[in-house]
């Protein structure tokens, strides 16, 4: 009887230490808990529940004092339904839910995790929430200050929209300004050079006729002389000024440059004088160039003379020649296409620039030599030049170090040639019988020049004004060993589009285009078919007999 009485009392003091221990772990719990029993009420099966038990959490977490006992429709009439809705979801299928939801009886924001208690015949959900009002409120704060951020961002953007396009409004303005200051330059430039060459024609043609109106024909000579020397000097400063603007006629040929530099050291050391010494390094294994040779050896020239007067006291110039790959980051730094170049520098131990007087290196008419010791045009017609062959040319320099000039040219992938084509001038050649020529060129002038120096030579010459009577004229069945074409021509067509209407009937036109400037486009980029040349006005008679001949005979 005592042994039976005894295992009760243990096992009532088990139940009690058990029931202890899961009581304070019950209210040990942070967040608030309870356990809901769903019961039968007045709106329907299942339509209430009431707190079967609830930790001391539940009433920091919600406010509410003596929770346990309580219905939901005494706690939380007005939004019943939906907590009904909601937990009677987890009861019927066992799925546990996480939701957040506005607590109205509490005033609280609550984050809920709810989940059934087994066996489903008890009707229970075990409820884990917490209070999240405060982080709630933060978010909404941190709504209100990210809208007010957007807005202050959108107001921002507007402003610096507007002040980026007055900035824009006042470089475009000086750009506009210093484009008129640089138009200035060039026309005043122009017309004071232009100015003296034509006094020098001018003065020497009326000089001419009043001497060979007296008879005096012993003097006439120097005043042709006079003449033609200042005519020459116009068409070299047309060049200058076509190779800066970029419209000069090339001439593109395969070359090797290193041996245009060797066959240049004798000329620019005697040019330079002995005080000055010069070197060439020429890279082992440089690529060629598609270049014309004689624009090439002009720019190398005039680096050279630049050099020698940066060095009044004598000095070094030293020409380097270097293969380059030009990549993306090059490429933006030196304003040209990334790619395989070949570079041709000349390096000076002069008086150096400062970085104004590079900033304006290129400017047409610009210098910093004294008055009448330089036009201001070698520069820019090196920079013309260089980016017509597709290439750049830059300037590094550093006052009292010294200046490097670079011209960088395009590789050309083949090889160079041996010997490059002369066209020099030379006597004139007489034509043989039968032999004729079309010529074709608006200017009434040029046509006239042209047939008497043909036909001088003994050629029978055609003419035509425009590209109509031209083509007509390849189209028709007369003899035409050679066509002499401007570019630019009136009638619809220009020289190159009617050389190559008048080969689909003549395949073997031998064909020579006259211009004043380079209509690269119309001319094929300087890359002619097999019997096309170039020849750029003014030209020397000889030299348009010798090209005529030469283009004959092939």
């Amino acid at each position: 009887m005592n042994d039976a009485s005894d295992s009760r009392t243990d096992a009532d003091a088990a139940r009690a230490y058990a029931l202890a221990r899961y009581r304070a772990l019950f209210n040990a719990i942070d967040e608030g808990f309870c356990i809901i029993e769903f019961f039968d009420g007045p709106h329907g099966p299942l339509s209430d529940y009431a707190h079967i038990e609830a930790n001391s959490g539940y009433e920091r977490h919600t406010g509410i004092r003596d929770i346990v006992g309580k219905t939901l429709r005494e706690v939380d009439p007005t939004d019943a339904d939906r907590w009904i809705d909601l937990y009677g979801t987890v009861l019927r299928t066992g799925v546990p839910a996480r939701f957040e939801r506005y607590f109205l009886t509490a005033g609280r924001h609550i984050e809920v995790s709810a989940s059934r208690v087994d066996p489903p015949e008890l009707r229970q959900v075990a409820v884990l929430f917490r209070d999240i009002s405060g982080r709630r409120k933060a978010e909404e704060e941190r709504d209100r200050a990210a809208a007010s951020l957007r807005a202050l961002n959108e107001t921002l953007e507007q402003r610096v929209a507007e002040r980026t396009a007055e900035l824009m409004r006042a470089e475009e303005q000086l750009r506009q300004s210093q484009k008129m200051e640089a138009v200035g330059q060039l026309t005043g430039g122009l017309a004071h050079d232009f100015n003296n060459l034509l006094a020098g024609v001018s003065g020497s043609l009326q000089l001419l006729s009043i001497r060979l109106s007296q008879g005096r024909i012993a003097d006439v000579d120097k005043y042709v002389v006079a003449a033609q020397g200042a005519v020459r000097r116009a068409a070299g400063l047309t060049h200058r000024l076509l190779a800066f603007s970029r419209r000069q006629t090339l001439d593109p040929r395969p070359t090797d440059v290193n041996r245009l530099v060797n066959g240049m050291t004798d000329l620019i050391q005697r040019t330079v004088g002995p005080g000055i010494k010069v070197e060439a390094v020429g890279a082992a294994g440089l690529w060629p160039a598609l270049v014309d040779s004689g624009q090439l050896e002009n720019a190398l020239l005039n680096l050279c003379i630049n050099a020698r007067d940066a060095m009044p006291d004598g000095g070094r110039i030293t020409i380097e020649t270097a293969n380059k790959w030009i990549d993306r980051r090059a490429a933006q730094s030196h304003d040209m296409p990334e790619g395989q170049f070949l570079s041709l520098c000349v390096t000076d131990t002069g008086t150096g620039m400062t970085r104004d007087v590079i900033a304006k290196a290129f400017d047409p008419f610009f210098t910093t030599k004294p008055i009448g010791m330089g036009t201001g045009l070698g520069l820019s017609m090196i920079y013309g030049f260089a980016k017509q062959s597709g290439g750049q040319v830059r300037i590094y320099s550093e006052v009292g170090q010294g200046t490097t000039v670079c011209i960088y040219l395009p590789r050309f992938y083949g090889d160079a040639d041996a010997e490059a084509a002369d066209h020099a001038a030379s006597p004139i050649s007489t034509a043989e019988a039968g032999e004729t020529v079309l010529i074709v060129d608006d200017e009434p002038s040029v046509r006239m020049l042209i047939t008497d120096v043909l036909e001088e030579a003994g050629y029978a010459v055609i003419e035509a004004a425009d590209s109509v009577a031209g083509l007509k004229l390849l189209q028709s069945n007369v003899r035409i060993d050679l066509l002499i074409s401007d570019v630019g021509l009136p009638g619809g067509m220009n020289g190159r589009q009617m050389a190559d209407a008048a080969r689909q009937t003549r395949p073997d036109l031998k064909v020579l285009f006259i211009t004043g400037y380079a209509e690269n486009s119309v001319i094929g980029h300087g890359r002619l078919e097999p019997g096309m040349q170039v020849l750029t006005k003014p030209f020397a008679i000889e030299t348009l007999a010798a090209r005529v001949r030469q283009l004959v005979q092939r």
